[in-house]
């Protein structure tokens, strides 16, 4: 049965927490006056316009318009509801909601913490056989073989699946758990035609995967010997999307947030290698290009990034797409180079630590640089045509630079290699600068151009600065109660006065984060927490006051005033002189009462 949580311990948990440090593990803020600024996680941008104010505990991004307090916080980016979000944070607050359950999870959240429960399961199951009994024996000695310390395999709780065909079945059944809800979670295999299951995984090393929540959401299977495949991982499954994970990220965000970078593997084992090596901001893909999304997710959280795939052709391709794709996402690029075509971890394993810290990481290469040896690849720069290929390709890249003393830097680089004269490049290059301007204007002129934001009518703008006010001074809240009540001209301005006098004449001093919990609405929660950030000119005059709340109140009178000018225009023409006398009078009575407001403030 599930329990509500009391309001005063809501309170308190917000009142305990510090939205700022909250926010900090999944963004990464710069302080900018009274705020801290970073790139919002609910949108995609290249410059910071999400904001959060310690002083009011609460964060609203000017791009996307999303805003609200820790909870919401939480709420949206772990898409999980208010209870869930309260227990997540009740710890810091030092009280227990352990005994807590939400009362109307859906059917969907239900099957999630399901298959997340029996991933964690499964996880510490495979652990146990690897470390503890006699049947992980040969799969223990592989690993320590291979350079595995024990400590590393604790760290990474590294485990393994027995070769029989249903040890996982009879384990997750004993446990309670539904099978077919197994074969959705991509544990268990259903055999075909039958109303049987049988493990996915048999006389593997179990690698488990987890969310940047640091939940186990997924395995990956490591052949003992040269079975195949090498890798088995777990198929997509509604808590395991491969372009939306990045491997290790929850144990690397805060590393690579203090040191603003992050260091970008094609596979866990080059990862584990890594941490090994005493790199512990390091993430990797699941087996697929880096996807914008992950991309973004990375420049949120780091403002550069060092690309380290494997040396072969392959992987020289990849991590070209992947810088591409960073460099969109506003990310600083380098790229280190493997020789020999090793992967990191093979190079790790037969070189060292420190050598591939100080002979592959320190030596990474420039975005540009490792474009103009990508370019080289498969030429025979001895022979002349493919040696002039080559420059006029070089001297193209270098022309998309927008740092002219970058582009410089290479085609003195480029001329000292081929002896070729300053002025020859130069030249080259503004011309395929000037083509690459016009293609740009090209495609600028195909596109639609959106059209600017409509300027706000004066009315608005006042309802606005008055909630602005209102929202840091309840004497100011009580004054336009009294003066205009609810009659504001927006709908959901009209709402939030509605929740403010509300929340005022309940005893509670100003406070936008506590406000927030009151109000249920998404929408009106986004307007709450922008005006909010509205800077304003908290010692406003009586005047300035009465000027907002005038044109709050004289704006349905304007539009009445207009109403009546046209049935004035239509009376003349139809010559109905009594008719338009009349509306006369009345537009004569309205434009005097524009003067003076339906009640004063301060008299």
């Amino acid at each position: 049965m599930g329990q509500r949580i009391p309001e005063e311990t809501v309170e308190h948990i917000r009142r305990s927490v510090d939205i700022v440090d909250i926010i900090q593990q999944y963004v990464s803020l710069k302080k900018q006056g009274r705020n801290y600024f970073g790139l919002c996680p609910f949108h995609g941008e290249k410059t910071p316009s999400f904001s959060v104010s310690p002083e009011k505990q609460i964060y609203h991004c000017f791009g996307c318009g999303a805003g609200g307090n820790v909870f919401s916080f939480l709420m949206d980016i772990e898409g999980i509801t208010f209870i869930e979000a309260v227990k997540r944070l009740a710890p810091r607050a030092n009280v227990d909601l352990s005994h807590v359950v939400d009362e109307h999870p859906t059917a969907e959240r239900k099957e999630t913490a399901t298959m997340i429960a029996a991933h964690e399961l499964l996880k510490k199951f495979y652990h146990h056989l690897l470390m503890h009994t006699n049947e992980g024996e040969e799969a223990l000695n592989y690993l320590l073989q291979r350079g595995f310390t024990r400590e590393l395999i604790e760290q990474f709780e590294i485990g393994y699946a027995l070769p029989s065909w249903n040890a996982a079945v009879t384990f997750l059944a004993n446990k309670g758990f539904s099978l077919p809800l197994m074969e959705q979670a991509g544990l268990i295999v259903k055999k075909s035609g039958e109303d049987s299951y049988f493990d996915r995984f048999r006389h593997r090393i179990m690698f488990p995967i987890h969310n940047h929540q640091g939940e186990t959401v997924a395995f990956s299977g490591r052949a003992l010997g040269n079975e195949e495949p090498k890798y088995m991982n777990s198929p997509e499954t509604p808590i395991f999307n491969k372009r939306h994970i990045l491997y290790h990220f929850h144990e690397a965000r805060l590393p690579m947030r203090q040191k603003q970078q992050v260091i970008l593997f094609e596979g866990f084992a080059d990862v584990i290698a890594a941490v090994q090596a005493g790199i512990s901001h390091a993430v990797a893909t699941m087996g697929t290009a880096l996807s914008e999304e992950q991309a973004r997710m990375l420049r949120r959280n780091a403002s550069s990034v060092i690309v380290c795939y494997d040396g072969d052709r392959a992987g020289i391709d990849a991590a070209l797409r992947a810088s591409e794709t960073l460099v969109e996402a506003g990310c600083y690029v380098k790229v280190a180079m493997i020789p020999d075509g090793l992967d990191p971890d093979e190079y790790v394993r037969r070189y060292g630590a420190d050598r591939f810290r100080h002979h592959v990481l320190d030596a990474s290469l420039s975005l540009t640089a490792f474009k103009l040896e990508y370019l080289k690849r498969g030429r025979h720069l001895q022979n002349e045509s493919e040696r002039l290929r080559y420059i006029e390709e070089a001297v193209k890249e270098i022309s998309r630079l927008s740092n002219a003393i970058e582009a410089d830097y290479y085609l003195r680089q480029l001329a000292n290699e081929f002896s070729i004269s300053m002025d020859a490049l130069r030249e080259q290059m503004m011309i395929y600068g000037k083509k690459q301007v016009e293609q740009k204007q090209e495609r600028r002129e195909t596109v639609v151009v959106p059209v600017k934001a409509k300027l706000l009518p004066a009315f608005q703008k006042a309802e606005r600065m008055l909630i602005a006010h209102m929202l840091r001074d309840k004497a100011i809240a009580f004054a336009v109660q009294e003066a205009i009540e609810g009659a504001f001209n927006v709908e959901e301005h009209r709402a939030i006065a509605a929740y403010l006098y509300a929340f005022y004449e309940e005893g509670h001093e100003p406070d936008v984060s506590s406000l927030l919990e009151r109000i249920h609405d998404p929408q009106l929660k986004r307007i709450v927490t922008e005006l909010s950030m509205i800077p304003i000119n908290e010692d406003i005059s009586s005047a300035e006051l009465r000027d907002y709340i005038q044109c709050v109140l004289n704006y349905p009178k304007e539009q009445l005033l207009k109403q009546k000018e046209a049935q004035l225009r239509d009376a003349e023409r139809q010559k109905d002189y009594e008719r338009a006398k009349r509306i006369a009078s009345e537009m004569i009575a309205l434009r005097k009462s524009l003067h003076f407001g339906r009640r004063g403030i301060n008299g």
